[in-house]
């Protein structure tokens, strides 16, 4: 049976405008909730901003038209969460979906880091295997997303996750079996839909379409 997944990327918010390293996860013990009808204020310390709120409201209704599923996922961190209860999600959040491990970068730029540790960035950016931030290696995101989509139920044939960039990038490099490397050279877009469909452990991969637009309307 074939399996499809659909990967949707957070809404824009201060940490993506700024191209800052993740966000911490959550506790993920409860399900991403719908926000309460009319634009929520996304406050100065939100993970989603008042331009991210609009963008999904203005989509909702179209995705939640066009997409039938039976599994919903999210990554447990903020903007995820934010973005899939905006979406009109009820959705799992997921460990093996979290954000990135940076250890001591996260929530810097890597301007402010290479600034500061100009050979551990170079090193990060050549050796998929180091983690000179403390936290987790490309090799080992890599191997966490592709045993979560290695490990999904062929009996449910429909998968949604609102999902960080990095865990997207890593499931477009796992599903073509490329480098690692090849991480780097995969940009995702906030509010897109990056489609996988996987059958006898292949998958195929559709990339950053908008979750409407001129796709408005059709099946997702």
């Amino acid at each position: 049976m074939t399996i499809r997944v659909l990967l949707i990327s957070p809404a824009m918010g201060p940490a993506l405008r700024a191209a800052r390293f993740g966000e911490e996860p959550e506790q993920p013990e409860q399900p991403a909730q719908p926000e309460a009808p009319g634009p929520p204020d996304p406050g100065p310390g939100s993970a989603v901003d008042a331009a991210g709120v609009r963008q999904t409201e203005a989509v909702r209704e179209d995705f939640l038209r066009g997409a039938r599923t039976s599994a919903v996922y999210v990554s447990p961190s903020p903007r995820c969460r934010t973005t899939a209860g905006l979406l009109g999600l009820d959705a799992r959040p997921l460990t093996d979906l979290a954000p990135w491990a940076m250890g001591r970068w996260q929530g810097r730029t890597l301007d402010e880091v290479a600034a500061e540790e100009p050979r551990s960035v170079s090193t990060w950016l050549t050796d998929p295997a180091a983690a000179p931030h403390g936290g987790e290696s490309l090799l080992a995101l890599y191997a966490r997303v592709g045993r979560w989509l290695d490990a999904l139920d062929p009996g449910t044939p429909r998968v949604i996750a609102v999902t960080e960039p990095d865990i997207v990038r890593a499931a477009a490099v796992h599903a073509l079996g490329a480098p690692a490397g090849a991480f780097w050279r995969f940009d995702v877009r906030p509010l897109t839909a990056t489609e996988l469909t996987g059958r006898d452990g292949r998958w195929n991969l559709l990339g950053g379409r908008p979750l409407a637009g001129e796709e408005a309307g059709e099946e997702i």
